[in-house]
C-alpha cells in the first residue's frame, strides 16, 4: 500500500504526486457462476470494453482467450484493491493525473450501484483499480470515436470443421456457438430491445406454478431472434442484456433484476428514463452505421401483454405512421404470422392485429421499427404456450422471417 501524501509530503508546501503503477498485487478474486465465460465475467465488472483487460485476465489466470471457466472456481480479475485514506483517490494512490483519478472514482461508483458486492469506497475504505485505466488508456482514447455498444455478431468469425462459427457468450453455453449458414444479411443492422427489465419485471403472472415475469420471456425470445439473424451474417445489437441468463430451455424462467443496457449501464427506476436510455443507445448506433454507408437498419421491441385472465391473445403489432418504414415492417411481420397460423393451426385461425400507436420507442427510435406483444401472460392458455421452449423458438423464427422481408 502507498500513502505518499500523508507520509512523505506533509511538510512540503506544494504537493507533488507520483504516478501510480498498477501491479499484480492484492487482486480481486471472484467465483465463476453458471453460464459464465470470460467475456461474461469481464462484462459483469465493467471490464469488457478494453481488450487489454481480457489479455491481462488470461495472463494472471494462466488461461487462453477461448478457454472455458469452471463453475465455482475463483479467478483473479484485472482489478487491484488499494486502501482509501479518507481524503481523495489521488492522495490515496499517489496519482498526479486528475482525469485518471476521476475515471477510477466513476468506475468504483458504477460497481457500487451494481450487484457485484462492491461498496462505496468512502465507506469501505477500499478502492478498486481496473487495469485498463492505468495501463492501457491509449487504447481507450482510440475508442472514443467509436460506439461503446458492441454488437452481438460483430465479432471474429472463425472456421471450424463444419464451417464458419461465431462465439456469443450472451446466448449461454448451450447456444453460444453460432454456425453461420450464409451472409445473406451482411451489412444489415438489427436492434433488438426486450421490454422492461432491471427494477421493472413488466407484466407478471402469479397463477402459474411459478411466477412468470414478462421481461424474462421477452428476453429469451429476443436472444433466439438475435441468434437467427447472426446465422445469416447480420450485425445485431441486443439493447437489454443479462449476462447470466442466456437462451434458456426451462419452462419457467427465473425472475431477476440484474439486466443492464448494451453498454453495461444500470436500468433507471423511472420508466421514461429507461425508455430514453434505450432509444438513445439505438440512435447513437444508427448514426454510426449511417456514416459508414449502411442502408438497412431495423429495430424491434418485444413485449408480453397483460390483460384479463379470460382473454386469450395472439401475437399483435404496433407501428408509428410518422416513422418511415414502420408500417411496412409491421405488416411484413404480421403477414408472416398470419401465414404461419394458416399453415400450422388451420382450425384455430389467427386473431392477432396491427395498429398505429404513438408509443415512445416507436416515436423516438430512428430506424424503421415494430413493436410486438407476444401473448397475454395472465391467460392460462397463453402463458402455457410461453413455457414451451419450442414455442418461444417458433416465435423467434417467425419474427426473423418477417423482419428480413
Amino acid at each position: 500500500m502507498r500513502f505518499w501524501g500523508s507520509l512523505l509530503l506533509a511538510a512540503i508546501v506544494t504537493t507533488i504526486f507520483s504516478s501510480f503503477t498498477w501491479k499484480n498485487e492484492n487482486l480481486l478474486k471472484v467465483e465463476a457462476k453458471v453460464g459464465d465465460g470470460i467475456s461474461v465475467l469481464l462484462r459483469r465488472y465493467n471490464l469488457h470494453e478494453a481488450s487489454c483487460n481480457l489479455e491481462k485476465f488470461c495472463e494472471i489466470n494462466g488461461l487462453k482467450k477461448n478457454d472455458p471457466l469452471v463453475l465455482g472456481t475463483k479467478y483473479k480479475l484485472p482489478i487491484t484493491i488499494q486502501s482509501f485514506d479518507g481524503k481523495s483517490i489521488r492522495s490515496s494512490l499517489g496519482l498526479k493525473d486528475y482525469d485518471k483519478a476521476l475515471a477510477i472514482q466513476k468506475f468504483n461508483e458504477s460497481l457500487a450501484k451494481s450487484s457485484v458486492g462492491h461498496k462505496d469506497f468512502r465507506s469501505s475504505k477500499q478502492i478498486w483499480i481496473p487495469f485498463h485505466l492505468i495501463s492501457c488508456t491509449e487504447e481507450l482514447e482510440k475508442k472514443e470515436d467509436s460506439s461503446d455498444e458492441s454488437a452481438a455478431g460483430e465479432v471474429s468469425i472463425k472456421s471450424s470443421a463444419s464451417g464458419k462459427v461465431i462465439s456469443e457468450p450472451l446466448f449461454g453455453p448451450r447456444y453460444g456457438t453460432v454456425p453461420v449458414e450464409d451472409f445473406s444479411l451482411a451489412n444489415q443492422v438489427f436492434y433488438i430491445t426486450s421490454g422492461h427489465g432491471g427494477p421493472d419485471p413488466g407484466a407478471v403472472c402469479t397463477s402459474a406454478p411459478k411466477m412468470m415475469c414478462e421481461d424474462e420471456y421477452a428476453y429469451d425470445v429476443s436472444l433466439r431472434l438475435a441468434r437467427n439473424l447472426m446465422q445469416h451474417g447480420a450485425i445485431v445489437h441486443i439493447i437489454i442484456q443479462d449476462g447470466n441468463d442466456g437462451i434458456r430451455d426451462e419452462a419457467y424462467l427465473d425472475c431477476d433484476t440484474d439486466e443492464r443496457t448494451i453498454n453495461g449501464n444500470k436500468l433507471p427506476l423511472r420508466q421514461l428514463d429507461r425508455l430514453k436510455q434505450r432509444a438513445d443507445a439505438i440512435n447513437r448506433l444508427y448514426y454510426k452505421y449511417e456514416k459508414k454507408g449502411v442502408r438497412s437498419q431495423k429495430a424491434i421491441m418485444i413485449h408480453v401483454d397483460s390483460r384479463s385472465q379470460e382473454k386469450s391473445q395472439d401475437v399483435f403489432f404496433y407501428y408509428n405512421s410518422n416513422r418511415k418504414g414502420s408500417k411496412e415492417l409491421a405488416h411484413n411481420v404480421k403477414d408472416t404470422f398470419q401465414s404461419k397460423y394458416a399453415r400450422h393451426q388451420k382450425d384455430r385461425g389467427y386473431h392477432g392485429y396491427i395498429e398505429d400507436r404513438g408509443l415512445y420507442m416507436l416515436r423516438k427510435v430512428i430506424p424503421k421499427s415494430v413493436y410486438v406483444e407476444l401473448a397475454n401472460i395472465r391467460n392460462l392458455n397463453d402463458h402455457k404456450r410461453l413455457t414451451i421452449p419450442a414455442n418461444r423458438q417458433a416465435l423467434a423464427n417467425w419474427l426473423f422471417e418477417g423482419m428480413i422481408k
